[in-house]
């Protein structure tokens, strides 16, 4: 069969200018140093103001680059390992959870047909969606919607929330919606019996770059997870990470361990 030839793609100034500029950014810079101005950047280039931007533009975007009002552009810190498995984060409502996600709200309602379907459930059964947002080193790095259908929840005892509990939770950094650490408290007595995670590149809404402190159309990744109790679909996250400042991890430690595999025997060559 005969191969196509692919045609040369002429690569746009501002990606070349890119390539350059991070390699003098490892070269030349440390992290949270300020660059030059834009016109001296552009001088040594040689390229113009508005190619100059597409690259910076670019290489914020990747999180290479942050810029600062009455500070200017500064080289970003690398990502921040973030994880996301069960044995680091422990169950939706646990208190090693807690630690670090912030309750936001909590609405109750109607699901869409979309979400019934998600959850194995009836179209218009009631759905609790607790809104969080995750903070590591004292940003915000996350937000999550954990829907939780009723007919979960009807089989866990209900909990009155007393005034201790509840400024004990704001403490803990739960947030003041008492409605969502109920939910929350009532998961955390069920049994989990698994989960199953996917993530997928995405890009942040309104409401959720609301939530983030960044501009709608920022680069997301968004991790999806079903937790199942007592042999069910017991409840479903959406959670929305910067892909800018994070790299999610997936172990214990993060890391994977690689077993070597064991050399073949060269075949021999008949006589």
């Amino acid at each position: 069969m005969a191969t196509a030839q692919l045609a040369a793609v002429p690569e746009p100034k501002y990606w070349h200018l890119r390539t350059v500029l991070l390699r003098a950014i490892d070269n030349e810079f440390s992290t949270g140093q300020v660059l030059p101005n834009e016109r001296d950047l552009s001088a040594r280039f040689g390229v113009a103001r508005a190619t100059l931007r597409q690259a910076l533009d670019q290489l914020e975007l990747e999180g290479r680059l942050v810029r600062r009002r009455g500070i200017g552009t500064l080289v970003a810190a690398p990502r921040v390992g973030v994880p996301v498995s069960r044995r680091e984060e422990g169950w939706p409502g646990s208190s090693g959870r807690d630690q670090a996600w912030r309750a936001v709200d909590c609405t109750s309602a109607g699901a869409s047909e979309q979400l019934a379907r998600a959850l194995g459930i009836p179209a218009g059964e009631i759905v609790h969606t607790v809104r969080r947002v995750r903070v590591v080193q004292g940003q915000i790095v996350a937000t999550e919607s954990l829907h939780v259908p009723e007919s979960t929840l009807k089989l866990l005892p209900a909990i009155r929330l007393s005034a201790g509990a509840a400024q004990a939770g704001a403490a803990q950094g739960e947030g003041g919606d008492d409605q969502a650490r109920s939910v929350l408290r009532r998961l955390e007595r069920l049994g989990v019996d698994g989960e199953s995670r996917s993530v997928e590149l995405g890009v942040a809404e309104a409401e959720e770059a609301a939530l983030l402190e960044r501009p709608p159309g920022t680069p997301v990744l968004v991790v999806t997870t079903q937790y199942a109790a007592g042999g069910r679909l017991a409840a479903l996250g959406t959670s929305t990470y910067r892909a800018d400042t994070c790299k999610l991890t997936f172990g214990e430690t993060g890391l994977v361990e690689v077993t070597p595999v064991p050399a073949v025997p060269a075949a021999r060559t008949a006589s």
